[in-house]
């Protein structure tokens, strides 16, 4: 049984397997609580971040290496394109902007609008980040005027990475989407796969709820 530790980006985790069809089990970590106290995910990542993975003897960090991981051990699957795929190149460019260049960003305008003194909400690293995070919307919006999805006609895992860091940054980080992006959204959250994923993944699903209201 995989164990998936914690949610936040460890939502991308779940709607992976959700798609893939794997058993696993959801693992809550409450970060806002503190970690210092949960013995048992300490073990797991004495870093304290989530989301991490127990499948057997393999313990993993990081959601797209997660992902890659899980893909590659239980695949093939169609959510990764081969490497002489046409679709390659941009599955890869995608399933890796979805964090490095996305959700990376965000999630320090996330924290500063959130956690933040008042004086320091909009400071300069906090405009830093979401400037960057708009200069690489703009690479999404470039695809996705071309195609439904990010490596083209199919849904791929590249997806699930890019689909999570929008849904932060309009949910949290205060970002408007445009027509063509929201176009997207609503086909990404019309999936089985991802309806799933939220029903597991109560706390995402209450916070996504709240911040709608």
């Amino acid at each position: 049984m995989i164990t998936v530790f914690g949610e936040g980006r460890g939502f991308r985790v779940v709607w992976l397997l959700e798609e893939m069809g794997l058993a696993y089990r959801l693992r809550p970590v409450d970060l806002l609580a503190g970690v210092e106290n949960d013995a048992e995910f300490l073990a797991i990542n004495p870093a304290g971040f989530i989301p991490a993975i127990q499948d057997g003897d393999v313990t993993m960090v990081e959601s797209i290496a997660i992902m890659e991981y899980l893909m590659g051990r239980y695949g093939p699957t169609k959510l990764a394109p081969g490497p002489h795929d046409a679709a390659f190149p941009a599955y890869q460019q995608f399933l890796h902007l979805g964090e490095a260049g996305l959700a990376g960003s965000i999630y320090f305008v996330v924290g500063a609008r959130y956690f933040a003194p008042e004086a320091e909400r909009g400071n300069w690293s906090a405009r830093q980040a979401l400037e960057q995070f708009e200069s690489r919307l703009t690479l999404v919006t470039r695809q996705l005027e071309r195609s439904a999805y990010l490596a083209g006609d199919k849904f791929t895992a590249a997806d699930i990475s890019v689909g999570y860091g929008l849904e932060l940054a309009r949910k949290h980080g205060g970002v408007t989407l445009g027509a063509t992006e929201q176009a997207y959204m609503a086909r990404l959250s019309d999936r089985e796969g991802y309806k799933r994923a939220m029903e597991t993944c109560q706390a995402t699903r209450r916070a996504a709820e709240a911040a709608s209201q």
